[in-house]
């Protein structure tokens, strides 16, 4: 039957008492009828799916038709009585009042007319998509003839949708069950029947007892949703916000090969990739990050056995390659931001989503096939800066992917089974392989979470960020290295990495009100190294960045002479090489790796400040750092002094090391012309003669970066007396100045910073040094160039301050812990002048 204009009109005008409902027949106004997950997935066909999204289709039971069954068979009175005197924290009786309540639910048989409602939609479902045996072809006979018989019988996936789920302020994710690659309406009744039921699991029961929820105010909706076949492809999750700052403007998308049940529930660790959302709606191809996960096993069809679904191992060349390709990346992040854009639109607020995606192995389409609020950061107060410090270090136990930015401690319980959970005391240490929906009602009482499995978009990582603790996923050996008992310090306050220290480490909290700040004719800009600190730290009051270092990404991302990928053949120590080879398992050309690494380091960090600018500076290693790289020892010079030798500009247009800087220069430029990151500028460091520094941009010209064009700016760092003296000369070479005032003061006072004999006197309130200080940002001014400090004394003197914004100085550029205390003085400063 297929359903007419006529019978389409007259079907939802009686929507409130309709059994079954097609997703194309419902919106976000249906919320109550079909629940938050059925009413999304119409909502996307409805609107979205003409803007090109993909959703598959499908049908679902109403709120209604579960009331209808509940009271048809008086169920209300019994279930009431079961949860009169529940007291959910007591696990085993919260144990035995949800066994009893499922199996209310589960002996009682649908009404009749129930049954054929939902009988029709699914054979209705079956004639809309037909028949396809195509992927058949690829199994052995007995399989092939299987395979065939169930595709008679449409795959579809069956889902409950509370009415009380997706709702922002409360994430119901996981509460209720999935039950996918269902054949047949025998099965397709039986997954429904288990859906209902589904509504009294005891993580549900317990979950609602807590948000305040009445288990009657909630029905159940059942999606019965045409299958994508990921089980031949990859599938995952992705927010159109990231999940661990609430940084706006990111998509995160996790992938793993397979059904997306694994990434959901946290049982392979997946790939992880990080688009930029501005530039990406502008045309560019903004992929700031690609973490590749280990992606052990698959969840696939199980053709013939006795379960719907297995995982089986991945091949070890499935595991070295990403699930899915750029092209797909950046598709998945355009539909976030679609997505956003519209849920936004209807809601008439700032909504960021969390959606689960699938690509189909048949077809090679994407699919949408859930969307809802995410539950987290969009419900944080924006205007308060909440930041984790530990006061101390000590012994590291294991390392993982760190979820959100706190800290916890406890004693350590190590739960390998969920029958054991009722050992776990409230204030430990959770420590297991993966925690799934089930383990939610001992989720709530631990300090932290520590888990060998999962990524950040894995259902562990969503609900420890939902009750604010801090969690470390993905450890791999967590469970083996951290004993009952132990006590430990969960750090999620050190960046990406999360790491569990032995013992109990003192740590702070402080809270910052971002709101009511002065602004400053001076610019406060920030310093900043780590690109896994970049979106974090973007919450700060600062005007950009006055000095972001490639040297932390180079020793700390990439690990090796850049000369040593540009000559890999010629290395002669194999223990190196063989190192090298492992770091770049995946370039077959070595020196891609470079710059794959470096553009990403460099656009994440532009990208957290965008469109403010982001001045960075090229490498500025001596050759002794150089030479501690992988590969280094075979490049690098001995040199007696090499403060003052072969660094900075010097090495640029030499025959020697030229080659390498282009490698930096494509890095550059892929920032700026693919990632459409303008708001970068390169800065040059000791840079000792105008003449070396034409040299410079004449070898920066040859790969692409040439000034002026596309807005491109080029600084130099001012930390050399010559570059005070010949101010004026510089100033017709580059756009702006930064005044390195560690390397100025040294150079002005003839001492070696390092040494300790001397390191009293180094001062940059000297009158020689605040003298040059003066010279060069006077000379700036007359040239109309731009002109800032990077260094700490700004703020550990605020008389040097003072003499800088008396001076007219543009910028100073600060580590993040003195911006705020730098603005509100210099501020001060202003309004006295």
């Amino acid at each position: 039957m297929v359903v007419t204009a006529d019978s389409r009109r007259e079907r939802l005008q009686n929507k409130e008492q309709a059994f079954v409902l097609w997703f194309e027949e419902v919106g976000m106004a249906d919320v109550a009828l079909v629940g938050g997950k059925n009413a999304s997935l119409g909502e996307m066909i409805q609107q979205l799916t003409p803007k090109g999204i993909n959703v598959p289709g499908g049908f679902a039971t109403t709120a209604y038709a579960y009331r209808y069954f509940i009271q048809q068979a008086g169920l209300e009175t019994k279930l009431r009585q079961l949860f009169a005197d529940l007291d959910v924290e007591d696990i085993n009786n919260l144990k035995l009042r949800g066994k009893q309540a499922r199996g209310l639910i589960l002996n009682t048989p649908f009404p009749a007319e129930l049954e054929a409602a939902i009988t029709e939609a699914y054979s209705q479902l079956c004639q809309r998509y037909g028949a396809d045996t195509a992927h058949c072809d690829r199994l052995a006979e007995e399989e092939k003839t299987q395979c065939e018989k169930y595709s008679y019988n449409l795959d579809v996936a069956v889902r409950s949708s509370a009415t009380a789920e997706d709702l922002p302020d409360a994430s119901f994710a996981g509460q209720q069950e999935t039950y996918l690659n269902v054949h047949g309406i025998k099965s397709v009744l039986e997954a429904c029947h288990k859906c209902f039921a589904s509504l009294f699991t005891d993580r549900a029961i317990s979950y609602r007892t807590i948000k305040g929820f009445d288990h009657f105010n909630v029905a159940l909706s059942v999606g019965v949703q045409k299958m994508v076949r990921s089980d031949l492809a990859s599938s995952g999750v992705m927010f159109s916000i990231d999940t661990e700052t609430g940084f706006k403007d990111a998509v995160l998308i996790t992938a793993a090969y397979g059904l997306g049940e694994n990434v959901v529930q946290g049982a392979v660790n997946p790939d992880e990739y990080i688009v930029f959302k501005p530039t990406l709606m502008q045309g560019y191809r903004p992929i700031l990050d690609k973490r590749l996960g280990s992606k052990e096993i698959k969840m696939i069809y199980d053709v013939g056995g006795s379960k719907l679904t297995k995982n089986v191992p991945t091949s070890p060349a499935e595991r070295r390659q990403y699930a899915i390709n750029d092209e797909e990346i950046l598709t998945l992040a355009k539909w976030a931001c679609q997505i956003e854009e519209h849920y936004s639109q209807i809601r008439q607020t700032y909504t960021p989503m969390d959606m689960e995606w699938a690509k189909d192995g048949i077809t090679q389409d994407l699919f949408i096939v859930q969307a809802r609020p995410e539950t987290v950061q969009s419900q944080k107060a924006n205007n308060v800066l909440q930041t984790y410090k530990l006061q101390g270090t000590g012994k590291v136990l294991a390392t993982g992917r760190a979820v959100g930015e706190k800290i916890g401690a406890g004693r350590a319980r190590v739960i390998l089974d969920i029958s054991e959970i009722d050992k776990f005391q409230a204030g430990e240490v959770l420590v297991t392989n993966k925690t799934d929906p089930d383990w939610e009602p001992i989720m709530k009482k631990a300090s932290a979470i520590v888990t060998n499995q999962g990524g950040r978009t894995c259902h562990a990582a969503i609900i420890a960020r939902e009750m604010g603790i801090a969690a470390i996923v993905g450890c791999g050996d967590a469970t083996s290295k951290i004993p009952t008992g132990e006590e430990v310090t969960v750090s999620c306050a050190e960046g990406e990495i999360g790491k569990v220290y032995e013992g109990i480490i003192p740590f702070t909290v402080e809270e910052t009100r971002l709101d009511d700040l002065p602004s400053t004719k001076t610019q406060i800009l920030m310093n900043v190294g780590n690109p896994a600190e970049a979106f974090s730290l973007s919450a700060l009051p600062c005007d950009g960045i006055g000095l972001a270092r490639l040297e932390f990404i180079i020793a700390n991302h990439i690990k090796v002479h850049p000369l040593a990928l540009l000559h890999f053949d010629q290395l002669t120590d194999l223990s190196v090489k063989r190192e090298i080879l492992d770091i770049t398992v995946n370039y077959d050309h070595k020196p891609d790796f470079f710059v794959d690494k470096l553009a990403r380091g460099i656009g994440t960090i532009a990208a957290a400040f965008y469109p403010k600018p982001v001045i960075v500076r090229m490498s500025d290693f001596k050759s002794n750092e150089y030479a501690n790289l992988l590969g280094g020892k075979q490049f690098e010079p001995e040199e007696e002094n090499p403060m003052l030798g072969w660094r900075g500009a010097s090495r640029y247009y030499d025959p020697q090391y030229r080659d390498a800087f282009a490698l930096e220069c494509q890095a550059f430029k892929r920032v700026r012309d693919e990632m459409g990151l303008i708001n970068v500028i390169p800065m040059i460091p000791f840079c000792r003669t105008p003449e070396e520094g034409r040299k410079v941009l004449a070898e920066m010209a040859k790969h692409g970066l040439v000034k002026g064009e596309n807005d491109l700016q080029i600084y130099v760092m001012c930390e050399i007396p010559s570059n005070v003296l010949l101010a004026d000369e510089f100033s017709q070479v580059f756009d702006g100045f930064s005044i390195g005032s560690n390397d100025l003061t040294q150079l002005t006072l003839g001492l070696d910073r390092d040494s300790a004999l001397v390191a009293h006197l180094f001062d940059e309130r000297n009158p020689a040094v605040k003298t040059m200080l003066q010279m060069a940002i006077t000379a700036a001014q007359k040239n109309n160039r731009k002109i800032g400090i990077c260094g700490q004394a700004p703020s550990d003197y605020p008389e040097f301050a003072e003499f800088l914004v008396r001076l007219g100085i543009n910028s100073i550029s600060l580590n993040p812990d003195s911006v705020l205390k730098t603005k509100l003085q210099v501020a001060q400063l202003e309004k006295q002048a």
